[in-house]
């Protein structure tokens, strides 16, 4: 069996990922040209479907690890019965997801603290949004059956025809002018919901002529637990582990709340230009998850081990490359979001910080996502928490709050996290502590072709 290729999947894994944050700036800009409260009921209802996503993490880290493994070990059949278990599995995720945003949609936004005037807004736009938990549930398992099949381009083509069509309704939808519809934000939530029905229509018509792989009714509700379990063993310390970043994370966001309205402000716009920069160590990341998972399936630990090496140089070169360029431009950047001149000063240094914390961020998402996909899940959960408490959440607070630091401590607490973390996970990696359970994973394998 030919090595996978890396460059063939990160390059449709990046275009995806940069359509998926574009889609989501332009939805900010229709809602804020409703008005403020729209522009802020858009970002909180957002911010609680994002929560609620996490837990779809439980499967969704583990489906494309097991069946990239079962496809490197020649082991179509049971890359099948994953896939389809996986189905199952999304539904009662995703449903009990929709179900929380639609009954739930108030509670939560209260727990947001949602101002009251913009809290019936975001509500009624979160239940319209629900059913897209479900949705986003089976894309999100049926692309990444396909990504492990190495179909990384027809998926791609897929998502950017689904959002294309998103996208043109919602600006019908919510436009008020004579020939829009004039629905404001449900008319974006109803738009989205169309374009995650065509997607799923299409996802599925790509399992079949792609992959040859259809479905029976049953595939959408049963639960397996004998295919899921090494599904799970993948997907629980996963989704620990977002879960535990993300916690620490809303600690250093509370940090710069309390350092008044400019700062807040200052931070969202440089996370605009961050959230670009850190698309390169993601795409980079997750392509290698997929080919190192079809060489531990196959037994190739040593080209596994090369093929990593390969892709921290290349991912570190570029997002260290990317984010010296966005400093040097920073301040142009920043004018994009705002003529407030102390906000694009403190931005513009904050970004000076990202050639540091980006290189430590790649770190992290190739070796996170290797040592996954060679079963090794629990270790990035367990060495990361202590650096999750300690240094992003309590360094935000020791630097920025404590010692005065500002947003400038924030973001070296970020980096600081970053850079721990990542040399954790290459401690782990170089010192081989990961092959034990690749080897594990390919005898599973073996033994159950025999």
């Amino acid at each position: 069996m030919a090595r996978p290729r890396l460059l063939p999947l990160a390059g449709p894994l990046f275009a995806e990922l940069l359509l998926g944050i574009a889609v989501g700036v332009v939805g900010t800009v229709l809602a804020a040209r409703l008005g403020d409260r729209h522009g802020a009921a858009f970002a909180l209802a957002n911010q609680v479907l994002a929560m609620l996503f996490i837990f779809f993490r439980v499967v969704g880290a583990g489906v494309g690890v097991v069946v990239s493994q079962a496809l490197g070990g020649r082991r179509r059949d049971e890359a099948d019965r994953v896939a389809r278990a996986t189905l199952g599995a999304a539904t009662w995720i995703g449903g009990l997801g929709a179900l929380g945003a639609l009954l739930g949609a108030a509670p939560l936004l209260r727990l947001m603290n949602a101002p009251p005037e913009v809290l019936p807004l975001a509500t009624t736009f979160l239940q319209t949004l629900a059913p897209a938990v479900l949705l986003d549930a089976w894309n999100a398992t049926q692309a990444s059956v396909l990504r492990s099949h190495l179909q990384a381009r027809p998926t791609l083509r897929v998502i950017v025809t689904t959002q294309l069509l998103h996208l043109g309704l919602a600006w019908v939808a919510m436009s008020e002018a004579s020939w829009g519809w004039g629905l404001g934000l449900p008319g974006f939530a109803l738009a989205l919901l169309a374009g995650r029905v065509l997607g799923l229509v299409l996802l599925r018509q790509l399992w079949q002529q792609r992959l040859g792989l259809s479905t029976v009714l049953a595939d959408w509700w049963r639960l397996p637990r004998q295919t899921l379990a090494p599904v799970l063993h993948i997907g629980l310390p996963g989704a620990a582990e977002n879960i535990a970043w993300r916690m620490a994370f809303m600690v250093s966001v509370a940090v710069v709340g309390s350092m008044g309205t400019t700062a807040v402000a200052t931070q969202a716009y440089t996370m605009q230009v961050m959230h670009l920069l850190l698309l390169t160590g993601l795409a980079t990341g997750l392509s290698a998850e997929i080919v190192v998972g079809h060489l531990v399936g196959a037994g190739r630990l040593h080209e596994a081990h090369r093929l990593v090496r390969q892709a921290m140089g290349v991912g570190l070169l570029v997002s260290g490359g990317a984010a010296v360029l966005a400093a040097l431009a920073g301040p142009q950047l920043l004018r994009g979001f705002t003529d407030d001149a102390a906000i694009v000063r403190t931005g513009a240094a904050l970004l000076w910080i990202t050639p540091l914390l980006e290189t430590g961020r790649t770190f992290n998402l190739v070796l996170v996502n290797a040592l996954r996909a060679a079963g090794d899940a629990r270790y990035p959960v367990l060495a990361g928490a202590a650096s999750f408490a300690l240094v992003l959440a309590g360094g935000s607070w020791l630097l920025g709050s404590h010692l005065g630091l500002g947003l400038m401590g924030v973001w070296i607490a970020y980096a600081a996290d970053e850079w721990i973390r990542g040399l954790l996970m290459w401690r782990r990696w170089a010192g081989h502590g990961w092959v034990p359970h690749a080897r594990r994973a390919h005898r599973r394998l073996r033994h159950a072709r025999a």
